[in-house]
């Protein structure tokens, strides 16, 4: 049975769904979205669920700062709670870093991000049990916090649905289906055939191996990440996220009273087949963890681990998303969000909808890159 749409989107999660989302929202509502098993089941649910605009790379910083908005006006555009708590977001550098975490606000500020330097008073104030000592310089971004990766994907879906979009979850593609250089639709695992002049491939750490066939090689290494919760034995719900860039860790709030810990070392790295990895943090992790939380946190004396999982990053060379029309006319992809595909969801969507519908980006804060190895396939840098 061959079936026919404008655009069908490969995945179902966060970045599928808020590109169904984008679309319908400029009237392209013609769309499949095929996700294998259910919206958001795949490493989507796994996020830690960051919302900052703090990033070295202005496009980034832009498409967090616009994605931010969204998350801001959540119930007004979906209707309903999506999980985004506005805690606010501080980072934290040592002396050798003061100079760049300044010229970085700077940039940041260009693109529209609200963000500032403060001082250790006032982040003592936020986290008055860390101990501040080993930093020179901190920033701070009032609206920033954390969200719900699932919740998120799940509105942006059911927007999708409502306006049009078809959102087939338990339906798995096997194939491109191409005719000379250009696609011209997909083929599912069950036999059935979508015909369609546009198709987004949005599999994130599946991307790799799913391209390949067609000559289209994505550098992308796939990492497990491995997250720890902590009751923290004192009231911490009002705390910001922190990011320790001295001690190389990230901490929030979390629902149930819990702190949500992670690692932002990035040195070594931990290879993962998506299909096949370990669903909680190692023993050397979770000793790890309390060494870093009991050093930077010392109030917190009646801490304890309550549980942790894993999930996987699809990481490129250089730690940016590739967002691009490929060589195969017609195929466009979205991966390698290397941790940073929450935050930038929104912008995503909007981006991809763009490439669809213009071919290139409609935001001049987001750019084509002009340097790099990834030069024919990206369009932010």
């Amino acid at each position: 049975m061959i079936e026919t749409a404008d655009v069908v989107i490969v995945g179902g999660g966060i970045e599928g769904a808020a590109a169904a989302w984008a679309l319908t929202q400029r009237g392209v509502t013609d769309v499949v979205v095929a996700e294998r098993n259910t919206v958001g089941s795949g490493m989507t649910g796994k996020s830690s669920g960051i919302v900052r605009c703090h990033y070295g790379v202005s496009s980034l910083a832009a498409m967090a700062s616009a994605g931010l908005e969204v998350f801001e006006k959540a119930e007004e555009i979906f209707g309903h709670d999506i999980g985004f708590r506005q805690s606010g977001y501080v980072v934290g550098v040592g002396e050798q870093n003061v100079d760049a975490l300044r010229k970085t606000l700077a940039a940041q500020r260009a693109v529209g991000v609200q963000t500032e330097e403060v001082d250790a008073a006032e982040v003592a104030r936020l986290w008055p049990t860390a101990d501040l000592n080993p930093f020179a310089a901190f920033a701070w971004e009032p609206r920033g916090g954390y969200g719900d990766a699932y919740q998120t994907a799940q509105a942006f879906s059911v927007s999708a649905r409502a306006a049009g979009a078809q959102v087939r979850q338990g339906s798995e593609v096997a194939d491109l289906i191409l005719d000379g250089e250009r696609v011209s639709g997909v083929r599912l695992r069950d036999g059935g055939e979508i015909s369609a002049s546009t198709v987004v491939v949005a599999t994130g750490v599946w991307t790799k191996p799913f391209l390949a066939p067609y000559g289209i090689d994505i550098p992308i290494d796939v990492h497990r990440e491995q997250i720890v919760l902590i009751s923290p034995g004192a009231d911490v719900s009002g705390a910001p996220v922190f990011s320790d860039l001295v001690s190389l860790q990230y901490i929030r709030p979390e629902s149930g009273a819990q702190l949500l810990f992670g690692n932002s070392d990035l040195h070594a790295l931990d290879a993962a087949d998506p299909d096949c990895y370990t669903n909680r943090a190692d023993d050397a992790f979770l000793e790890l963890t309390a060494e870093k939380v009991g050093d930077r946190f010392p109030g917190l004396a009646d801490a304890a681990i309550s549980s942790s999982y894993a999930g996987c990053y699809d990481v490129t060379p250089d730690w940016n998303p590739v967002i691009s029309a490929t060589g195969i006319d017609g195929l466009i992809v979205a991966a390698g969000f290397s941790g940073h595909g929450f935050k930038i969801a929104p912008s995503v969507g909007r981006l991809i909808a763009d490439l669809v519908i213009d071919g290139r980006s409609a935001d001049p804060r987001i750019p084509r890159a002009t340097s790099g190895s990834l030069d024919s396939l990206r369009v932010t840098c």
